[in-house]
């Protein structure tokens, strides 16, 4: 039976779907079979991609999709590696990101049958438009999976944990091919009030020191390799306790968030797109000038991944309109700033709602805002993808996060030779002044003694 973004609520028996929020996994015990050929992810990574480079070569250059009459000439831009899995004998699931040359994004979800290096796709579902979902999954008692309308879906199918949440937080860095002496950044994340972090357990093969960003309290890991350390795995293993954030007070001056950062100019355009926002709004209070911003970039902006995008520029998100988090956010910090409004910019990630462990598709960044003598928490891209959810992301952070570092232009000493860090979330690494990029990975745990709070919190 073929699958249909246009058809929703179908059974099917699933392991996965295509986003942090979203993805899935059956036990073990319902999928083993000794007859077959043992599949890694690999296998699974190697056999969507062939599958997609012929059908690009059947159709002239271009992977066809039809989409509500629509005719979409589609490209590969990556597969979600993190999420790729066996469904059971024969059979697999893949998600990839493919854009089309009007420049929109479509999250594609695969099925697959075969054995490692003859897999074919059977089945092919459009997930999401621009980071906006369809569809979600939802699990039954029995440990199948059904397509729900996003519309129909409940705050924890789609990001949300509210009041607490606690689980195991892993941070993996493979080091890349070294060729001299190379120096390493990581972030640490730490306690507060609305997070206790205990580090568990740490992997690496050198010693390390531990560095202060003065200006934002970070706290840095610092770490000298040689070529020999190449391949190599650097591992942080916390223990994390998380409370849902709402408006709060704390002791920093608002006017330390006034100014502009290097990629976060204010004033000028910036001054003037916020004046002509916030019009008649100038008037009311500082909440409802807030508020505008916030909804001029939700109605603006689009989540897309390509093109220049993660690197949190004000004025490429201004001029693009799209990107993915640090776009959403940057460009909010510098309107709101030119508007006389102090905020300040976070980075961690967000831990997956609807399962209780897996891998993490990347970090997940955030802002606040000060008002009324406190600091009010938003998040707009996620407001982006779930409209539903813009008045709950105006003022809240759920309890599903780890926020690893607060602030840009990170400044450390010893420091990169780049000078300060945009902004910390994966390693920063140099090899004399080249810059590396390791492979880092997050996945988690929820603890299950967090099984009964959950329940709970969804009754309130």
């Amino acid at each position: 039976m073929k699958y249909s973004r246009f058809i929703f609520g179908l059974m099917v028996v699933v392991l996965m779907a295509c986003n942090s929020n979203e993805k899935k996994k059956d036990t073990p015990e319902s999928l083993a079979s000794s007859q077959s050929p043992k599949v890694v992810t690999a296998d699974i990574e190697e056999g969507i991609k062939a599958n997609i480079a012929k059908k690009v070569k059947e159709d002239g250059g271009y992977f066809n999709m039809n989409a509500d009459g629509k005719e979409l000439r589609l490209q590969l831009v990556r597969v979600h590696t993190e999420y790729l899995s066996n469904l059971g004998p024969g059979r697999h699931f893949a998600c990839v990101d493919l854009a089309d040359v009007s420049g929109d994004v479509y999250d594609v979800d695969f099925f697959l049958e075969g054995d490692p290096g003859n897999m074919n796709v059977t089945e092919t579902t459009l997930h999401k438009l621009n980071g906006k979902p369809f569809y979600t999954w939802k699990q039954r008692d029995n440990k199948t999976w059904y397509k729900l309308p996003v519309q129909d879906a409940s705050k924890d199918l789609l990001g949300v944990v509210e009041g607490q949440d606690r689980f195991e937080f892993s941070y993996e860095v493979t080091l890349p091919e070294m060729s001299d002496s190379t120096k390493m950044w990581i972030p640490v994340p730490q306690s507060d009030r609305f997070q206790t972090i205990e580090l568990v357990s740490m992997e690496a093969p050198v010693a390390h020191e531990t560095l202060e960003d003065k200006h934002n309290k970070n706290k840095v890991l610092h770490m000298r390799f040689s070529p020999e350390h190449s391949g190599k795995i650097v591992k942080l293993v916390y223990d994390v306790q998380r409370q849902e954030k709402q408006a709060y007070e704390d002791e920093t001056s608002p006017n330390d968030y006034l100014g502009a950062s290097l990629l976060m100019p204010i004033g000028d355009r910036f001054r003037i797109l916020s004046d002509s926002i916030i019009g008649s709004k100038r008037k009311e209070g500082t909440i409802m000038q807030t508020r505008a911003l916030y909804d001029y970039i939700i109605d603006n902006m689009r989540y897309m991944k390509s093109g220049t995008y993660g690197t949190g520029d004000a004025v490429y998100a201004c001029d693009a309109l799209t990107g993915n988090c640090t776009e959403f956010h940057s460009l909010f910090i510098s309107l709101a700033r030119s508007a006389g409004i102090p905020s300040r910019f976070a980075v961690g990630a967000s831990i997956p709602s609807d399962r209780d462990e897996g891998g993490i598709s990347g970090y997940h960044c955030w802002a606040e805002f000060y008002a009324e003598g406190k600091w009010w928490p938003v998040d707009i891209s996620e407001a982006n993808k779930y409209s539903a959810l813009a008045t709950y992301y105006f003022g809240r952070h759920p309890a599903n996060r780890i926020e690893f570092t607060k602030g840009r232009d990170l400044v450390l000493e010893p420091g990169p030779s780049s000078g300060p860090i945009n902004f910390l979330a994966y390693p920063v690494m140099e090899q004399g002044n080249k810059a590396l990029y390791p492979e880092t990975i997050f996945t988690f745990q929820r603890k299950k003694e967090n099984e009964d709070l959950k329940n709970k919190v969804s009754l309130r």
